[in-house]
């Protein structure tokens, strides 16, 4: 096996200037991030990435491997069947060889994984069923290859308790709800934290940056850490086709955001679950650890959050705000419902400092973000 040491993340993460250049993503980009080896003619990275390989392997030999276009060979792809774990944002996938290329995830066979293994069955009944709900093109393995996002089901086709997507899909399949168009905004936030000691990019190692204030949407190696994930990120995602609109720097330092949208039904949420998985994907080739936490670093700190924006054809024709007010009404009278269901440890960023409302008070405004629902001017 090779073993793979990733350079210190103090600093920038460096990628050859051959991989930013305007052309289609393909697995190619992945090459420095993975296997970073120098050739002549090729653009010196900063990126201090060692491979130390077997006797009966190279380098060389891995590149060609991992990069082998198969096309002209067999109408053969791999399809990486995606799936969420039972901690409920935990993302497992595996491979599957599918004959030919598919447009249409009807196309695809569902598919079976051992449930005990992920905190979603029993040992004694332990298998759960996929049914591939949505394709994305594949930016790691490129060609016909897909990311199939599915969902998860008993043998005898009940939804497993961690299918949160089969009851959204009842819902937007609604005709009332289909004929008000609902689109969603998602912004995503994460951090990204050095491998072995699980502190944030860039910081020094036990030791804390300056405070917060040149970050957001800085500049600069000394205010900007892991742009070249985040810039990697985007344009594999654009490969994909997922809907991604926008990325920028957040407020604390080593902390970015991307934004999924404006998509219209279940497709935001299956868009904005590739994306994660391709942000996944990509750390781990980058060595460096991807963290959702909604507050990773305790005290004078921004926290992580996934603000979504919403609206309906109601809310967006003339008269809308009243529309709006009424939703917000019947969103308040059911706030500690909602929050539950939100994930775990919001409690600790959800505090009423750091642009964030009191977890234990619902609140809304116009341009206002310390509020629980912020409406747009």
């Amino acid at each position: 096996m090779a073993q793979i040491l990733a350079p210190s993340m103090q600093c920038q993460m460096g990628i050859t200037k051959n991989l930013i250049s305007a052309r289609p993503v393909t697995t190619k980009m992945w090459h420095s991030l993975l296997l970073n080896q120098k050739r002549k003619g090729t653009v010196k990275s900063s990126t201090k990435f060692r491979v130390f390989a077997s006797e009966n392997s190279t380098i060389n030999r891995m590149e060609d491997l991992l990069n082998l276009d198969v096309t002209p060979f067999t109408d053969k792809i791999i399809a990486e069947y995606i799936w969420i774990g039972g901690s409920g944002i935990d993302l497992r996938s595996k491979s599957k060889t599918i004959s030919k290329p598919v447009k249409h995830p009807s196309e695809l066979p569902k598919w079976n994984y051992d449930g005990s293994s992920t905190g979603q069955a029993p040992g004694e009944d332990s298998e759960v069923i996929l049914y591939p709900q949505a394709i994305f093109k594949d930016p790691f393995r490129g060609g016909n290859n897909i990311l199939v996002i599915c969902d998860t089901y008993t043998p005898a086709g009940e939804p497993i308790p961690t299918n949160k997507r089969h009851r959204a899909a009842e819902i937007f399949s609604n005709q009332k709800v289909i004929d008000e168009v609902p689109w969603y905004g998602i912004e995503q936030e994460y951090t990204l934290l050095q491998t072995n000691v699980k502190w944030p990019l860039g910081w020094p190692v036990g030791a804390y940056p300056g405070p917060q204030g040149p970050y957001y949407c800085g500049a600069g190696a000394d205010k900007s850490f892991g742009r070249d994930i985040s810039d990697a990120h985007y344009k594999a995602c654009l490969y994909a086709g997922i809907n991604i609109s926008g990325t920028n720097g957040e407020v604390m330092p080593g902390q970015w955001e991307y934004q999924v949208g404006p998509s219209v039904g279940i497709e935001a949420g299956d868009h904005i679950w590739c994306s994660r998985y391709i942000l996944e994907r990509i750390t781990e080739q980058a060595g460096v650890v991807l963290s959702l936490d909604p507050k990773p670093i305790e005290g004078d700190w921004n926290g992580a959050g996934c603000h979504t924006n919403y609206s309906t054809k109601s809310m967006r024709e003339d008269g809308g705000f009243e529309v709006i007010k009424k939703a917000i009404l019947n969103m308040s009278l059911r706030h500690r419902e909602h929050i539950s269901a939100y994930g775990e440890g919001n409690e600790r960023r959800l505090t009423g400092k750091h642009e964030t409302a009191s977890i234990d008070t619902f609140s809304w405004g116009v341009a206002n973000r310390g509020c629980s629902i912020r409406c747009g001017t």
